[in-house]
């Protein structure tokens, strides 16, 4: 209950900073409404119709009440329910994210775990240089490499772009996933491995391990039955940053392969001054970002017990 109201209150906070943040930027949404020309009658109508002239508190006491009612509003260029626009672009969004994720957990956590357990051989040295590699790659840059290797070069799968009835048409929206995936994966994966690689040797080294080998316990069944769980707590609480820094990242990948989700959204919406829409876009990354926070925090006391004992007596 404490991390719920913690959650709500830092959601209220962003509410408030993302309102006034967006006012004090240099601009008016009357004039990119517009366009160059307009008289000043016609700017001083377009204000009024927006609600742009209204006092500061006037607008936020409006937007609070959209919010308490779960309307983003209306933008103001293309007069389309915000929240319905976002529903359509998370289609995309959501997807991309949370396969990237799920492909780099699978790469990170075995890999993370051999080249910890043979830290001292070859090819567990060679597992962390790569990771090291792989985290100095921007992910523009990768992406851009992967195009031109399987779309230019050899012609395996598309360079960018959806299809335009979306997930209806699976199997392109599929294979047009494929390389947005993999690039924010390996991204992903060369990052966590290296958690993964330390948590695990933290594990190696530590007291239980050893007084298990001590009674007879093989070292793989001693690793899986009392290591892992202990270095799964801090993992965790990685796996939440990385995958909310997964999802605010993906607007890159979505302008380098052309796919219309928040990204897109987002960056046209800031060119237009379409308040609406960027309040829209950025509140719903910020509660995504929250609720990634709140759900690894409720993980890591179901992993660790004494998480949950330490809440209870303070």
């Amino acid at each position: 209950m404490r991390r719920l109201a913690i959650l709500v209150l830092s959601l209220l906070i962003a509410a408030v900073v993302l309102f006034l943040l967006l006012r004090l930027l240099p601009g008016d949404p009357a004039n990119a409404l517009l366009g160059v020309g307009a008289t000043e009658q016609q700017i001083a109508a377009a204000r009024a119709q927006l609600g742009s002239d209204q006092p500061l508190y006037a607008q936020f006491l409006g937007f609070v009440g959209n919010l308490a009612r779960f309307d983003l509003g209306t933008s103001f260029v293309s007069r389309a329910a915000v929240l319905d626009e976002i529903g359509n672009r998370m289609s995309v969004t959501l997807p991309l994210t949370l396969l990237g994720f799920i492909v780099a957990l699978i790469i990170a956590v075995p890999l993370g775990i051999v080249a910890a357990v043979r830290s001292t051989r070859w090819y567990g040295a060679a597992i962390s240089v790569v990771s090291q590699l792989g985290i100095a790659i921007p992910v523009f840059w990768l992406g851009i490499l992967l195009v031109t290797l399987f779309a230019i070069n050899l012609r395996l799968l598309p360079s960018g772009g959806f299809p335009l009835k979306g997930w209806a048409n699976f199997g392109e929206a599929s294979t047009a996933m494929v390389l947005p995936v993999i690039t924010i994966s390996l991204v992903m994966a060369a990052s966590l491995l290296r958690y993964v690689r330390a948590a695990t040797l933290d594990v190696l080294g530590s007291d239980y391990i050893r007084t298990a080998r001590a009674l007879g316990v093989s070292f793989p069944e001693a690793l899986i039955r009392h290591g892992m769980r202990n270095g799964a707590v801090p993992v965790v609480s990685i796996l939440g940053i990385e995958l909310a820094s997964t999802f605010l990242g993906a607007v890159v990948i979505e302008r380098v392969f052309s796919l219309p989700g928040l990204g897109s959204m987002l960056l046209l919406a800031i060119q237009q001054r379409d308040y609406p829409n960027v309040q829209g876009v950025l509140f719903v990354s910020t509660l995504m970002v929250l609720l990634i926070g709140f759900a690894a925090d409720l993980l890591q006391r179901l992993i660790d017990p004494r998480l949950r004992d330490r809440t209870r007596t303070s």
